[in-house]
């Protein structure tokens, strides 16, 4: 019998495989992936450029469907939901930060952060000053307002990750959020997303070659050539 303390996996990936193309031109991004990582802890996924790490995300948070093995989130395979079932489980459970951060131009910096709550149904006077409050966590209250044009990327960085937290969902991706930080700020990145693992039924991943923030990781796991080649336990 488990024990009741005991950490259980929020991501669960067996033998995932991911391909592009065929024929001479096909290029094996994942290659037999297994992965986990655990409900309250903050899992860190690292390696080379192009070794696959942002494809295993992006097939985790749904983005791709990978090409072989499986994939589950909570102890659900996502692959035999309906494409609706998909959408609503991905909505509820999953806050991703893209690497480009993917704001919507016509949108100022709290109604970016507030579209989970509004898509949710909640109402916009609600899911914006939400959003504010959060935003000015992240040292943005002077710049509620403004338009993505008008963010410097690290700004328009914080929006994305405050829209991915917005919505308090049980499983954060992130792909390098502090690349485009200075290292006070992305401290303070790191210690909310610390915050946010903390929860026992709650799990983030995140990608990064960011060495000075690796102090915040519970595990990290090593990537190269489309494998996970072994595991750190650090916390």
């Amino acid at each position: 019998m488990m024990n009741a303390t005991q950490p259980v996996n929020a991501v669960r990936c067996r033998g995932v495989e991911k391909h592009f193309g065929e024929g001479d031109a096909r290029i094996h991004a994942l290659r037999g992936v297994n992965f986990e990582a655990r409900q309250g802890q903050l899992t860190f996924l690292v390696g080379p450029s192009g070794c696959g790490k942002t494809t295993l995300i992006s097939v985790i948070a749904g983005l791709l469907d990978s090409t072989g093995g499986d994939v589950e989130l909570f102890g659900q395979n996502t692959a035999k939901l309906s494409p609706q079932d998909q959408t609503l489980f991905r909505r509820r459970n999953l806050g991703f930060v893209f690497q480009q951060y993917n704001l919507l131009p016509a949108l100022s910096a709290s109604e970016n952060a507030a579209v989970p709550l509004l898509a949710a149904g909640v109402k916009r006077v609600e899911a914006v000053d939400r959003a504010k409050s959060l935003l000015a966590r992240l040292g943005l209250e002077n710049r509620l307002d403004a338009m993505p044009s008008k963010l410097s990327g690290g700004q328009q960085q914080r929006v994305a990750l405050a829209r991915a937290l917005v919505h308090e969902p049980r499983l954060i991706v992130c792909d390098e959020p502090t690349a485009a930080l200075d290292h006070a700020t992305g401290e303070a990145v790191m210690e909310l997303l610390a915050g946010s693992a903390v929860h026992p039924d709650r799990a983030v991943v995140v990608v990064t070659h960011d060495n000075r923030v690796f102090h915040f990781a519970d595990s990290v796991a090593h990537m190269d050539d489309g494998r996970i080649t072994h595991i750190e336990q650090r916390n």
